[in-house]
């Protein structure tokens, strides 16, 4: 039985975390937010909540497609029936491929939490270092550390992941070709319900790219809620841009690319700086000589149904290394 750490609590990380547990291993997560799921995040407001993160998941891999099913058994996932659009020149057109799209219940962590059920989680514990010793890996944080870990589990953004093996040069080399594109995406709240006549949209406009009314997800409270993400070329021009600026800019353009009037009660901006990522296309990374690997979205294709694969391939791998 090998003592592993796995530093962060998103789906790739929690999916690896959950195999080697139930290969008998002695795992610990270490999460630097108060709550799984990373990027598959969900905001709680006076309104409602608003899934802020990834809106959706869909499925390619069999393997993935059971787990899935498993959860939408367990009332942890649902298939998503909302209608989708494309906008563009504020015209409503339907999608040249579709395919079916399912989210978490009652939120998009709700997966990541039944991932993690029963794992060792420290949450608020972001981790600072990661240092080879005698007894195996150290990991040290702000007020402490912990030695004596066999192997690491690095689940978290490239740029994160680097600083965190530079013992390891060759795996930091090949971590740092990861590349990202942020995201700007606006809560808005309406106090109507907006004339139209879609659900969700990708849209083709100089600000957006997706929108979403979050009450269309099965088992959303209802209420006028709605996810603006503007696209990466904009989110990366007005990347250290003022939030509140962000806000009503992008909720103008939401109107405009809609054709209607409305200005939100309140919008709010949440500025993801690692949000999309073009994927290396490498499963997972791993260093059988020093025992540490890195897995995520970023590793595959950007998507979560690949980021779990990520967590479950290295998982694989680690296991049979032990």
């Amino acid at each position: 039985m090998a003592r592993i750490a796995v530093i962060g609590a998103g789906i790739a990380g929690l999916a690896g975390a959950r195999a080697l547990a139930d290969a008998g291993h002695q795992v610990r997560v270490f999460e630097k937010s108060c709550g799984p799921g990373g990027r598959m995040a969900t905001r709680r407001t006076v309104h409602g909540s608003f899934d802020h993160g990834a809106q959706y998941f869909t499925l390619r891999d069999p393997g993935f497609q059971r787990t899935v099913q498993a959860w939408v058994a367990d009332g942890i996932a649902a298939p998503y029936t909302g209608h989708i659009v494309r906008l563009d020149g504020g015209v409503a057109q339907p999608l040249d491929h579709d395919e079916p799209r399912y989210v978490a219940t009652p939120a998009m962590p709700a997966a990541c939490r039944a991932l993690g059920a029963g794992l060792a989680v420290e949450f608020e514990c972001e981790i600072t270092a990661v240092t080879p010793g005698e007894n195996g890996w150290r990991l040290s944080w702000n007020d402490g550390g912990e030695s004596g870990f066999d192997a690491v589990v690095l689940a978290v953004p490239a740029v994160q992941a680097v600083p965190l093996c530079t013992a390891v040069p060759a795996l930091a080399s090949r971590i740092g070709a990861a590349t990202y594109a942020p995201c700007w995406a606006v809560l808005a709240h309406y106090a109507t319900p907006l004339p139209v006549s879609f659900d969700a949209a990708f849209v083709t406009d100089a600000v957006l790219g997706w929108v979403m009314r979050d009450a269309s997800r099965p088992g959303r409270a209802p209420g006028e809620r709605w996810v603006l993400q503007a696209s990466a070329a904009w989110s990366a021009r007005h990347l250290e841009s003022d939030a509140g600026t962000v806000a009503a800019h992008v909720a103008a353009a939401f109107c405009a690319a809609a054709g209607v009037t409305a200005v939100p009660e309140e919008a709010v901006a949440h500025r993801w700086r690692y949000a999309l990522s073009k994927g290396l296309h490498a499963g997972f990374l791993w260093d059988a000589r020093h025992r540490i690997g890195a897995c995520g979205d970023w590793c595959a294709d950007g998507r979560i149904e690949g980021a779990y694969l990520s967590g479950i391939g290295l998982a694989a791998t680690l296991r049979r290394d032990a």
